[in-house]
């Protein structure tokens, strides 16, 4: 399922077919990229 925020369909289908590759739910996949960019994202402030 699409989040409830503005995402283009062009990165909504990039996610779309990470899921796919990965054999990942849709939600799963939104929640592997949102996680780890949030973590890479964390890491790079603390330096």
């Amino acid at each position: 399922m699409r989040p409830a925020i503005d995402i283009s369909h062009g990165l909504h289908g990039r996610l779309k077919d990470y899921a796919e590759v990965n054999d990942l739910e849709l939600s799963e996949a939104y929640t592997e990229v949102l996680e780890t960019g949030l973590e890479a994202l964390e890491t790079q402030d603390q330096q």
